[in-house]
């Protein structure tokens, strides 16, 4: 009577199964942060119970058993009445109609996403290679002043600009 329509975003479809590896639990950088940490946990039990109701619903529900119910009631007349509006009804199947404003919105919103990832990717290659520089240029003992105002010219400068104002203590001091 009843039959079930897989829906274009139905958990049956989706990779959040049991079966889907979240590398992301591994990962350092999920579990520096406490709230991010969180969040893919919460995201994950609730993936889980996702494929655990698709799972539970998947199947064809049960038939009705009228019989037992006219037995058992006090107005069997009612159940042949349920009985036949059970039969003779075909509810139309439900479909789902993904509007075209909507779909325009979700396409710019992943374009904007695709943007933002690849200026975002642009500042993680930037750090890296700031902080290799860093890791090569380390400060030490044996380095000398000079070595410093060469590797670090903008440092260099703004202490040359200190010593002519006569801003001996600026940094260190509030006034």
């Amino acid at each position: 009577m009843f039959s079930r329509i897989a829906h274009p975003f139905s958990p049956l479809r989706w990779p959040f199964s049991p079966r889907f590896s979240f590398a992301c639990r591994s990962s350092p950088l999920f579990r520096g942060d406490p709230e991010l940490s969180a969040a893919v946990s919460a995201f994950r039990g609730w993936a889980a119970n996702a494929e655990a109701m698709a799972e539970k619903y998947s199947a064809a529900p049960a038939p009705i058993d009228f019989a037992s119910a006219k037995k058992s009631s006090r107005d069997p007349a009612l159940i042949e009445a349920l009985e036949q509006l059970y039969k003779n009804n075909e509810p139309p199947a439900e479909t789902y109609e993904w509007s075209a404003e909507d779909q325009a919105e979700k396409a710019k919103q992943i374009e904007d996403a695709k943007a933002r990832q690849g200026f975002t990717q642009e500042m993680i290659e930037d750090a890296e290679r700031e902080l290799a520089f860093m890791k090569d240029n380390r400060l030490s003992r044996d380095m000398s002043v000079s070595d410093m105002k060469e590797i670090y010219p903008d440092i260099a400068e703004e202490v040359e600009t200190e010593i002519e104002n006569r801003e001996w203590f600026k940094d260190t001091l509030s006034k």
